[in-house]
């Protein structure tokens, strides 16, 4: 078991005039460049009446800018084969690029022109909020969304963690163009952003060019917005909800420390070895000796306010009583049983090992270390983390498991025969 670095023999960490944080990575390994701008603005900034505004304002960054159509962004783009992008997520919105060095210049321009300046025209919000809606539509439709859906709000109430990261059919209708520009103006600013550039570019040029196209960026004359992630109450809950499915669901979860929290990477740890693959405890015992599970797995968000730690089951109808009391067991089982030596080392191995594989490319650095500058970590975390997982004892995974899994959050989804009895 090793712990992984990512390539920093010649890298720079900077901050310009008006605030932006730049960290500018050299890896010459091939002739590629990926850039990743970071905000901290996403779900976590919504409210009941606008969720969804940041998944439609990043979806909208490249349909348009003050100087560009959507057509001409996208010829501008696809002409040297880059990939230029934008998105949001419950703690942060980004901008991506990817070229080759030679073009990188020419296409981050235009994403600084983007994150600049964007137009964000009528036309294009109307086929936007269209796109959005059929998306919501067509998750009503998958049985395990839904379940999730109720799963997500009995758990965290009007919190932001709670709403759809793409708002509902109301909400969606309901942002404008001029709520679209005013929260653009408000929250996209210099003095809250990280730029992280890493490929075969030299990081004093990297630097030198970003300062080139957003130094000149003035910072606002009031404080950057901060997300308001209030307290959840941790409570036992479970809905049923009857639908006519070929298969049940059953989602059980509870609320989970944050990123920041000590038992962050214990509770990762206890997540890979649940869930992860097909040698984790739920996919051998609920699937594999059992015979009860189409898909089982578990997860455990990143986040910076309450995050969850998720188990869940795709069943036979027949067989959801029986698989609910399963799932139920093998979570009372990490608070009852400790892991074994051998448990707890496979289970470190295939988490670091993963974690290393998800920094093989130029994007996926960038990502990483940008993900942890946005959330306060800092780079090092990237060190720190891997060091925390390695050194999770026995006793300290059974203690988190015992502090998280108290209050259970339960969604069962499926045929009314099979799981009304259940509520």
């Amino acid at each position: 078991m090793t712990v992984s670095t990512a390539p920093k023999q010649n890298s720079i960490t900077t901050h310009l005039g008006n605030g932006l944080k730049v960290i500018a990575i050299e890896n010459p390994a091939a002739d590629i460049v990926s850039a990743r701008v970071f905000l901290p603005v996403g779900q976590g900034n919504e409210t009941p009446e606008n969720a969804g505004i940041f998944s439609l304002l990043t979806s909208l960054l490249t349909r348009g800018t003050a100087h560009r159509s959507s057509l001409e962004i996208a010829e501008a783009v696809e002409y040297v084969g880059a990939s230029l992008g934008a998105d949001s997520a419950s703690d942060y919105s980004l901008v991506s690029v990817k070229t080759v060095s030679a073009d990188f210049e020419q296409i981050f321009t235009l994403a600084t022109e983007i994150l600049r300046e964007p137009s964000f025209p009528k036309n294009e919000i109307e086929l936007e909020r269209k796109l959005t809606i059929q998306g919501l539509r067509s998750m009503q439709e998958q049985p395990f969304s839904v379940a999730y859906k109720y799963f997500r709000e009995g758990m965290y109430g009007q919190h932001p963690y709670g709403f759809s990261s793409m708002g509902t059919e109301e909400t969606v209708m309901s942002i404008q163009q001029e709520h679209l520009l005013e929260a653009h103006q408000k929250h996209f600013r210099p003095d809250n952003m990280v730029v992280v550039i890493v490929g075969r570019i030299a990081p004093e040029k990297a630097v030198a060019l970003v300062d080139k196209l957003l130094g000149d960026w003035s910072t606002p004359d009031y404080p950057a917005p901060v997300a308001n992630l209030p307290a959840v109450d941790s409570h036992a809950y479970r809905i049923v909800t009857p639908q006519e499915t070929n298969q049940a669901f059953i989602i059980i979860g509870y609320l989970a420390a944050c990123v920041k929290h000590p038992d962050f990477a214990t509770l990762k740890l206890l997540s890979t070895h649940l869930g992860n693959g097909l040698s984790s405890r739920l996919f051998v015992e609920l699937r594999e000796k059992q015979g009860l599970a189409y898909d089982v797995s578990a997860f455990y968000p990143t986040r910076l306010g309450p995050s969850q730690f998720v188990s869940y089951i795709g069943t036979a109808p027949e067989n959801v009583s029986v698989a609910l009391d399963g799932l139920q067991s093998e979570l009372r089982r990490l608070c009852e049983i400790p892991l074994t030596e051998n448990e707890l080392q496979v289970a470190k191995n295939k988490m670091l090992g993963q974690y290393a594989l998800g920094k093989q490319t130029n994007g996926q650095i960038a990502q990483l270390f940008g993900w942890y500058e946005i959330l306060g970590l800092g780079t090092e975390f990237d060190t720190t983390f891997q060091a925390d997982v390695a050194a999770v004892t026995i006793d300290q995974a059974q203690d988190a498991a015992k502090r998280c899994f108290v209050d259970s959050y339960i969604s069962i989804l499926g045929p009314a025969t099979a799981v009304e009895a259940l509520r």
